[in-house]
């Protein structure tokens, strides 16, 4: 088998350490059962598919939660580990806990112990194998990038750290001496056929700004390797694809032939659930914050001196304006000079707001706006009307992001939490359209995940 056939895609990667995760943990346990006297979970039961199915439901929420199955930190040991010790640790916790559908509890204790301690070296040691091996250079997909310097050098700058792909080199009208140990071939007279040949590529990426002239003499030769099973795509499409945001790109004059909207936006049974969710989950949070007020009351009279609540203009669907209701954490009058984004490490952030917004509880009285239909449970996080005026003047197609209702929480926030400037807020618009552009209930679903994560390791500003 010719290597160009080994390469791992990104989506092949993540079900390979899904489904691996899965066959070590269950290989693990029986290995342990046979040899060892384990009384905890035998394989002999005939409830043995439902503690397996169960068992695995709640390692597959714990380990997204807790970011085990994040490619990043798959490739990384340190990150492996420390994910892994939290992911074994709740999964156990809550599936020896679990009456009926689980494993009683043994009599010695110490077996629970066992079982923790398999699983975390059933998957440890597929995730060492990963690391070693499929992680490997020779698994990587072999890409050649074609295209102006400016755009391959944007390219190269976004994902060029992303271990998942492997850049081998690029087609342009200019060398680019920032990156000497890519391949370059002038744009003029390159032979494509023999550069996948040298260069066992799989795929190759076209930028979209390469001119009309190039592209008419790239054709014939692209042609020519799309039929022998090269992979050819837009290179926008793929930081798309591997960023998770759309590219500026394609927000251009023509930005509908690019941009557009998911099919759940005027799916009547996807809006009807996703409003019977955000009513649900309100009255939960709702609940939360009247038990809990009495006790942030009494820490906000320690730490803020001040309100608790405070009220605040914001834009909403349609770019209808309504009152957004939040737990104080900054000083009083903290605006008297007029209204300024929040800043990483702000001043203007008491002790106690700064718990409130690192735990994202000064979030909590949203559900109030969110029970009302002026929010959703996920969404663009909406803005005020003074910065909004501003973003959509110097931010082309900002006003986009008020197609959908706003959210509690997003994918902009969950990717790119903090916004203290202009261009903060147009990478954050890049997350928000894609989430208006891809939305869906396993979108809605990842970002519900990321936002425990978020709130469990405290990434809040």
């Amino acid at each position: 088998m010719s290597k160009d056939q080994f390469h791992f895609s990104i989506s092949e990667r993540k079900v390979y350490l899904r489904a691996l995760d899965v066959v070590f943990i269950i290989t693990g346990l029986s290995i342990f059962s046979y040899v060892f006297d384990f009384e905890y979970f035998n394989f002999n039961n005939h409830y043995l598919f439902i503690w397996l199915l169960v068992l695995v439901v709640y390692y597959y929420f714990f380990g997204e939660v807790f970011e085990l199955f994040d490619l990043k930190v798959a490739s990384d040991r340190y990150s492996t580990f420390r994910s892994l010790v939290i992911t074994v640790f709740f999964t156990t916790l809550f599936y020896v806990f679990t009456p009926k559908i689980s494993p009683n509890l043994p009599d010695n204790r110490l077996q629970i112990v066992y079982f923790s301690f398999t699983i975390f070296m059933s998957v440890l040691l597929n995730r060492l194998i990963y690391i070693q091996f499929i992680f490997a250079p020779i698994f990587l997909k072999n890409i050649l990038l074609i295209g102006d310097a400016n755009s391959i050098d944007q390219v190269l700058t976004k994902v060029t750290f992303n271990k998942a792909n492997h850049f081998v080199g690029y087609v342009s009208n200019n060398q680019l001496t920032k990156y000497p140990l890519l391949n370059y071939t002038a744009i003029e007279n390159v032979n494509i056929e023999s550069l996948i040949k040298e260069k066992a590529i799989n795929e190759i990426l076209i930028c979209s700004t390469i001119n009309n002239q190039n592209a008419k003499k790239l054709n014939a030769q692209l042609i020519a390797s799309f039929e022998k099973g090269v992979s050819i795509k837009s290179a926008d499409l793929f930081l798309e694809n591997e960023l998770f945001k759309i590219s500026e790109n394609q927000l251009v004059g023509n930005f509908y032939n690019y941009f557009y909207f998911s099919q759940s936006h005027q799916n009547n049974l996807y809006l009807a659930f996703r409003r019977i969710i955000d009513i649900i989950l309100s009255v939960f949070g709702i609940t939360f914050l009247v038990v809990f007020v009495p006790f942030i009351f009494l820490l906000n009279l320690i730490g803020n001196r001040g309100p608790l609540f405070y009220t605040q203009k914001r834009v909403g669907k349609h770019a209808v304006e309504f009152k957004i209701i939040k737990f104080r954490s900054m000083v009083s009058n903290a605006e008297n000079n007029g209204a300024v984004w929040a800043q990483k490490g702000d001043v203007r952030i008491t002790p106690f707001g700064r718990i409130l917004r690192k735990s994202r509880l000064d979030e909590v009285p949203q559900f109030i706006n969110v029970f009302k239909g002026e929010m959703s449970l996920i969404g663009p996080r909406p803005e005020r009307p003074e910065f909004v005026y501003k973003l959509e003047e110097e931010i082309p197609y900002y006003g986009l992001r008020h197609v959908v209702k706003p959210g509690l929480t997003g994918w902009a926030q969950v990717m790119h939490p903090y916004a203290g400037t202009v261009k903060d807020q147009q990478e954050k618009l890049w997350f928000d359209l894609y989430y208006i552009k891809e939305r869906n209930l396993m979108l809605d679903f990842k970002i519900v995940i990321k936002t425990i994560s978020t709130v469990l390791f405290f990434r809040g500003t």
